[in-house]
């Protein structure tokens, strides 16, 4: 048995299905982890999703941003569209409901003890450290799961706060929680989280940093494995650090790793 993470699939079915090929994946055997962002941009949304439901070894699957946005498209009214929504096959699918319910029951942060890798969409606030980390997402995945997924759904977009706080109010509890999660790509040397730079890390502003090379940042003493974050090619300059989004929407490939030997697998996506 292996367990292997892969990467933003973004809708893009036929390289997942060639990836899990090069791996000689075995459904019976092997464990599957998805850093989250499986729909919308690319044509497949339908087909990625049903696909992960299905497995029949459960896989690990923590939330994107592209995930929640979906999840807000089916539950919520009026409907927040964005122009590079690819989701109408599956919200006008027999199933997107149930789609739905299985999706928002998934994890935000997934910790593995034997392996101690734990796996996010986005990385892990500099400002926590795991046991923190893991409290807070429990705390948002409590949400997602129970009654009150609504509530949030409907409450979930914006960039503020950026500041945490534990005595923050909760709904911008939640919403600062969720997007360290699933949108964080730079903060200060605060660890204050900024989502308006959407430039590369070298033309950053000075007082921006990737969020794992935040000055003071609390190490985890743990594998982190992240995607969401294209740009890096799924590079990163820290050995325990391990980015998964290779870009396979845009074109450029799909990445998977064994997280028993850290060895990596790619497919093209051209």
């Amino acid at each position: 048995m292996a367990d292997y993470a892969i990467g933003d699939i973004q809708g893009c079915y036929d390289p997942l299905q060639r990836l899990l090929e090069k791996i000689h994946y075995n459904e019976r055997q092997d464990r599957l982890w998805f850093v989250g962002d499986l729909v919308n941009r690319g044509p497949q949304s339908l087909q990625v999703i049903r696909f992960v439901k299905s497995l029949p070894l459960k896989p690990i699957v923590c939330l994107g941003n592209h995930d929640l946005h979906l999840l807000a498209r089916i539950f919520t009214h009026p409907v927040r569209i964005n122009k590079d929504d690819t989701l109408h096959e599956l919200l006008q699918a027999s199933d997107s409901e149930e789609i739905g319910h299985w999706l928002r029951k998934q994890f935000i942060l997934f910790y593995d003890a034997t392996l101690n890798i734990v796996m996010c969409h986005a990385g892990i606030a500099p400002i926590w450290d795991l046991p923190t980390a893991i409290k807070l997402s429990r705390e948002l995945e409590a949400v997602l799961h129970g009654e009150d997924y609504l509530y949030f759904l409907n409450n979930m977009y914006g960039n503020e706060p950026t500041h945490w706080s534990n005595s923050l109010p909760r709904l911008e509890r939640l919403r600062l929680i969720c997007n360290y999660f699933t949108r964080m790509r730079f903060c200060n040397e605060n660890g204050d989280l900024n989502l308006s730079y959407k430039g590369t890390i070298a033309d950053a502003p000075a007082h921006l940093f990737p969020w794992f090379l935040v000055p003071n940042r609390i190490e985890i003493p743990a594998d982190i494995v992240f995607g969401h974050w294209a740009a890096l090619m799924a590079r990163s300059p820290h050995p325990r650090i391990h980015a998964l989004d290779s870009g396979c929407y845009w074109g450029n490939s799909l990445t998977a790793i064994c997280l028993q030997d850290k060895q990596r697998y790619t497919v093209s996506c051209a």
